[in-house]
Formats: C-alpha cells, structure tokens, sequence
C-alpha cells in the first residue's frame, strides 16, 4: 500500500458519495491505510542517518578550544574568541545532558546545583525535564562561570545582556568545528546531542539508561544510537558465551 493506492480510494469515494454503504467502506479503508502510512513514516525517521562526532572528532573539538585561546591572546583587538571559555562550557554542558540548542539558552543559574554537581535540565519539543550529574571538571568550570556577576537569571548571555539565541549557537558552533577540521555537514548543534548519543550507548548503557539521559519522552527516538555502536554486539554475543 503506498500513497497513490490512498489517492484513488479518495476519488473512488469522491465518485461514490451518494451511495451511503460505499462511502463508509472506502472511509473505514482509507483511516487504515492512512494510520498504516503514518506508521511507516515514524519506523523511517527512526532509522533515518546522523550525524555525529567520532571520539577522535570530539577530542580535535576540544583542543579547538586551546587554540581559540592562543588566538585571542596574539590579537586581543579581533575579539573572534574572546568568550572561549563560555563557549567550551557551553559544548560541554550540551554533550553531557544532551541539550538542544534552545535548552541551553533556557538554562537559568538556579538550575545548577553545585553541591551535588547536577543541572535541572527543561527539555523541549515534548521530551523528559530530567536533572543531570555533570562530571567534576564541567562542575567546576559552571561554578566559576555563574561566579562572575550579571544581572540575569539566565547563565548564557550575549554581549547585549540577552539570552543566547539559537542562530547565535549556530554560529558559534560553525566557528569552533570549522577551527577542528570537522565535516562542513557535522557543522550543526544538534550534532552535539547526537555524538552524545552515540558515545553513550558505545560506553555499554542500555537505553533505557541513555533514554533517560537524553530525556527521550519514547523509546524509539533513542533506539537509533544503537545502530552505531559495535558495544552493544559485544555484550549481546558475551552474554551468549560467544566472545
């Protein structure tokens, strides 16, 4: 069944609407198909390709961030990198929640909980809030950073006092990957969600776990990073006796 099995049902109906018991077959045939179309769309934009970064493309992107320092400090008048260190916290902070572009520019000072390390994390486009631990190095450099004083509530602002805006991320994600040799096509914010993705499940955390982190309201969306780790074989085939 495809969509031009669906077109000539609706002109069938079209041709026979006087006819009350026709009409409400072809009506009764044509939600099925519709919900079975529906249905396949989902199973394709699941298995649909990402992009995402490998280890060694997340490695050249955090040095990039070293080498945006020494650029700033040979030419400080350019001010091309001079929020360097913002800028690595925010890539880092998206990596290890796996945060949107817009989710990062949502995020408030009192989301961060230094005692414990973790980041109340407001998720959109109908995914899980959830609240992440961060690892100790990103705690402490989010520590510092909401230690120096704005009059703002929100952690990232632009030079106008502002929350960051998604293009502004754009750009600043073109900025960095472009400084790291990474991919014109990987050159997208998102990539960050997806490598985290990817890096998760190649750790050997199941998916629910990696759900979780993610903040994936369903399953399915998260059932993709598997299909890109060999990790997950493994500990299938151990659990088999077949290493």
């Amino acid at each position: 069944m495809d969509i031009n099995q669906l077109d000539a049902l609706r002109k069938k109906l079209e041709e026979n609407k006087d006819d009350v018991v026709i009409s409400m077959l072809l009506e009764d045939k044509i939600k099925e198909l519709e919900k079975q179309l529906k249905k396949g769309k989902k199973k394709r934009s699941v298995n649909r390709e990402i992009k995402y970064l490998t280890n060694a493309e997340f490695d050249k992107l955090m040095l990039s961030f070293k080498k945006a320092e020494k650029l700033f400090l040979l030419d400080k008048k350019k001010q091309k990198f001079k929020f360097y260190e913002r800028d690595k916290l925010i890539f880092l902070l998206a990596y290890e929640c796996g945060l949107r572009a817009s989710e990062i520019s949502n995020l408030k000072k009192e989301d961060f909980h230094e005692n414990s390390k973790e980041l109340f994390c407001r998720r959109l486009k109908g995914s899980r809030n959830n609240t992440i631990r961060l690892t100790r190095g990103t705690s402490k450099l989010l520590s510092e950073y909401i230690g120096y004083e704005n009059n703002s509530n929100y952690i990232f602002l632009s030079r106008k006092s502002t929350p960051l805006s998604r293009q502004h991320l754009t750009r600043l994600c073109k900025k960095y990957f472009d400084l790291a040799d990474i991919p014109k096509e990987k050159q997208h914010f998102h990539t960050l969600k997806h490598t985290a993705g990817v890096h998760l499940a190649d750790c050997g955390l199941d998916i629910k776990e990696v759900q979780y982190i993610l903040g994936h309201r369903n399953v399915e969306n998260t059932m993709i990073y598997f299909d890109f780790t060999s990790k997950q074989q493994e500990v299938l085939y151990g659990k088999l006796g077949r290493d």
